[in-house]
Parts: structure tokens; sequence; C-alpha cells
């Protein structure tokens, strides 16, 4: 059930279209299926039909989450007893942070009830997610992502071709709470952390000054990547936060080109029942290169 108040926009506007503006993957179909089902209340009266609204009124839906917002296909890239491997799409947060949108994780669990991340992605950010299946192996993973000893890497396009063509950068960290944004400095100040970023340039665009990174995070902080390349002259493109909204919008680009590429395992003390993962990888084909060449091409994924 979700209940939401109507904004002054909409007044004495039909219903239908306020519910499509609230809920964009909310199917015609599926409202008028609602409607005949009195499954639509507009101040707790059950409705049947397109109703005018006004400002202030409260639309409660009997709707399933997954209708509402459209359920994801879960793109599982691999899967054994212990460990699940999936291939997050942008646009959706790995946990909730708030009652109105479902997470990710929501539908993992769907999928797979006792399914718990082992990290986070932020949500414009697509890409490999790992989640442990058994209290066990969620307990080793964290463990061993904490130790250094599970390699992550992204790719991303960034604004600016950058001079030098490798390097590991070091920075400082700190975490505006209030703002939701981080800050990255290159000296250390009182509340920051260490930051470590690894990048190589895998190709350019000189007439769009854009290139395409190869990153590896040896620290995963809050938006580590995305303030970090920020921060060193080169965001983003399409990060609204951190990026440059006149470059995202000559891109065409409203979610970050940042993607969770390649895992690696790489223990080197004992994993337990996880043993057998040592020295395994996997990886995802992003076809960045392709949108490095074309800005006005979709990034899409494929293993």
């Amino acid at each position: 059930m979700k209940k939401i108040i109507v904004n002054a926009k909409f007044n004495e506007k039909k219903l239908i279209p306020f519910l499509q503006a609230q809920f964009p993957r909310l199917a015609t179909s599926q409202i008028y299926k609602a409607l005949r089902k009195k499954d639509i209340c507009i101040n707790d009266k059950r409705i049947h039909t397109n109703e005018t609204i006004q400002t202030g009124d409260q639309i409660t839906l009997y709707i399933k989450d997954e209708i509402l917002y459209g359920k994801p296909l879960l793109d599982i890239v691999y899967e054994d007893e212990w460990i699940l491997l999936l291939n997050k799409p942008d646009g959706i947060a790995v946990l909730e942070n708030d009652s109105h949108t479902p997470s990710f994780s929501n539908y993992v669990s769907q999928y797979c009830s006792s399914a718990k991340p082992c990290h986070r992605l932020d949500r414009n950010t697509s890409g490999l997610i790992l989640y442990a299946k058994q209290p066990a192996s969620l307990e080793i993973l964290e463990q061993k992502l904490k130790d250094r000893e599970i390699d992550k890497y992204y790719e991303a396009i960034v604004y600016g071709i950058p001079k030098i063509k490798r390097k590991r950068m070091e920075a400082y960290l700190f975490k505006d709470q209030k703002k939701s944004m981080v800050y990255v400095t290159d000296h250390f100040q009182k509340g920051s952390k260490k930051i470590i970023t690894s990048y190589q340039v895998l190709a350019i665009n000189p007439s769009k000054n854009a290139a395409l990174l190869a990153i590896h995070l040896e620290t995963g902080r809050t938006h580590q990547i995305r303030a970090h390349l920020a921060h060193m002259g080169h965001p983003i493109i399409g990060d609204s936060k951190y990026g440059i909204n006149q470059v995202n919008k000559a891109w065409k680009q409203s979610h970050q080109l940042l993607m969770s590429q390649r895992i690696v395992f790489s223990f080197t003390s004992d994993a337990g029942v996880l043993n057998y993962l040592n020295h395994k990888s996997f990886s995802l084909t992003t076809h960045y290169d392709k949108l490095l060449r074309n800005s006005n091409a979709s990034p899409k994924t494929s293993r």
C-alpha cells in the first residue's frame, strides 16, 4: 500500500496523468485494472473511474511495488550455494533509503530471501555487486573486503583527458552527512579518511575532450571514485552531484557513466568455505568505448 498527496501542479487534473508522473513505469493498463478492482482510493473513498483530483487529496494505492515501479529482471552473473553475483542496473539504490521506493535488494530478496549485499554501489552506478546467500559466507566476504583481499575494478567516462596516463592517487575524504556530499582534499583534515584510487587511461576522444578510464579502488569510501576524479579535474560524465551540468546535458546523460566492471578474489589468507573462489575473476563488457566515440549511443552491458 502506498499513500501520496496531490501537489498544486496537478490541481483539477485527472488521476491517471498524476499517477504516471509519480510512477513512470506504471502502465496505463495496470491503472485501469486497479480502478476496476477498486484498488485506488481518494481521501479513503474507493473509486473506479479516472477522477479529477485536487491539491491536498490523499491517494491510496493497493498495488504491488513491482507493478508500481517495474520489477527489474535480475541479471545473474554467477551463483552457487554461497554467493550471488549480479549486474545491477543504474537508477536503483542497493538498500532502501526511504519508504517510497523499493531497493535492488528488495528484488534480490524475492529471488533469494537470505541474500545480503556485501558492499554498496551508488544508485546511479551500474555493474557487479556481490551478495552472500548464507551468514557464514557474508561474514567471510565482509572481512575479505575489509582486508582488501577482493579487488574491485570500475570503468568510467570522464570529462577532460588526463595528462598522466596511469596513476595511483592518495588523498583524504570528508563526509558531510547533512548535505549527503563528500569532499576530497590533498592533506589530512580533522574527520577525514585516507583514500587510494588508481586509474589507467584506456581510450580518449580529443574532439569531445573525454576519456575512458579503468579504475581500481584500494579503499572503498562513500562516493570515492566520483569525488576523487572530480577533485583531480576530471569529473565523471553524467554525474549530477560532482560533475558539470553543462557537460552532462551535452552528452544527454542523467546518470553517471560509471560501472563496477570486474571483481577479482585475491585471498592471501584462509577463506574457509569460500577458498574455491580464490583467483577467480568475473567481469562485464561495458561498451563505454563505443559511447566515447559516439555520444548518441546508449551504454549497454554484457558478459
